[in-house]
């Protein structure tokens, strides 16, 4: 599948769906370790509160049962009705868990009803059924780091009368690791600042790392989905890139055709669906992803500076620019 599943279930819950059925080859493996995780850890899915009558299901089914419901489905893509009969029976217990998004402002001069949104996330992993704290300070350590940073920059340039037009909401949210459930919150249910005045958000999630595949050759940040909405942005970004930190901007995976599907996979997905120009900052994953051994000891520091540098000048001139960025390639 080309789409990530939380596409599908919007699209299926729009037309009516009661539930969805999810075969995905390609990252298959990569949900039901999750799942085995979850298991193991006394965790579970998560999801934003909603009412009884709201009730869908999903179910990410192997090659195996979705072969049998459908056999043509490899090849066969096209909409139809299957007269199958499922009959699934399910256990499972639901309670209520509290978490808060933290949220800060700083006022534009001359365009204060303009937003500039700065992103991390403030969750992780948490502890492991053996009792091994998961530290994440990668993921995302780093980009609460920088986004602190990011944000005395600001407030220093404000207090000495150089403050930026537009303004700057610097937004750490929660629930990333649960399916991106801070950023949706605000997006979906209350967006503190309208949604319409919302010119960009700028999402850093892992920038203290080094992808192993680029051994070698630090001096680089994967960018995704810089030019997917805004061809200003994405020109705007390089050429911030080129005059102050010239760092590699690498795009391998802005690919569409990426399995990893990183797009879909951190809080800015949330923004892009609403036709918000986004930037997503990462460093790529390593082998302490999602493992204990995501500590602090491991971060390169020379680069997290240097990349958070490079939030902070595109956050800059974004904010700054006479003209808020055009949304050129709205998304259907």
């Amino acid at each position: 599948m080309s789409e990530s599943l939380g596409k599908r279930l919007e699209l299926a819950t729009s037309k009516g769906a009661k539930g969805i059925l999810y075969y995905d080859e390609t990252n298959f493996a990569r949900f039901k370790s999750r799942f085995e995780w979850m298991k193991t850890n006394e965790s579970g899915r998560m999801e934003l509160a909603k009412d009884d009558s709201d009730e869908f299901f999903n179910f990410l089914i192997d090659a195996k049962l979705a072969k049998a419901i459908l056999p043509s489905i490899v090849s066969d893509n096209k909409p139809k009705n299957l007269a199958k009969k499922l009959i699934v029976n399910v256990k499972s217990e639901n309670g209520d868990i509290e978490s808060e998004n933290v949220v800060a402002i700083l006022k534009g001069s001359e365009k204060p009803n303009e937003y500039l949104v700065i992103s991390s996330h403030l969750d992780h992993i948490g502890i492991t059924a053996n009792g091994e704290i998961n530290n994440g300070a990668d993921d995302d350590g780093s980009g609460t780091v920088a986004l602190l940073e990011i944000a005395q920059a600001f407030k220093k340039a404000a207090d000495a009368g150089q403050g930026p037009k537009r303004s700057i909401v610097f937004l750490h949210v929660t629930g990333e690791e649960k399916g991106l459930l801070g950023s949706q919150y605000y997006t979906d249910i209350d967006p503190i600042y309208p949604l319409e005045n919302t010119v960009a958000n700028l999402n850093i999630d892992m920038i203290g790392r080094i992808d192993p595949e680029r051994d070698g050759d630090r001096n680089y940040i994967y960018l995704i989905g810089s030019d997917k909405l805004s061809t200003d942005l994405h020109e705007l970004s390089e050429e911030v890139n080129d005059k102050y930190t010239n760092i590699e901007l690498d795009y391998t995976y802005n690919d569409e055709n990426d399995p990893n599907r990183f797009y879909y996979r951190s809080d800015h997905y949330n923004f892009a669906k609403n036709n918000i120009p986004i930037i997503f900052y990462f460093n790529g994953t390593h082998a302490d992803y999602h493992k204990p051994g995501d500590t602090p000891d491991k971060i390169n520091y020379d680069l997290l500076e240097n990349r958070t540098r490079l939030v902070f000048y595109t956050a800059w001139e974004v904010a700054n620019r006479n003209k808020r960025l055009v949304v050129d390639k709205a998304a259907e």
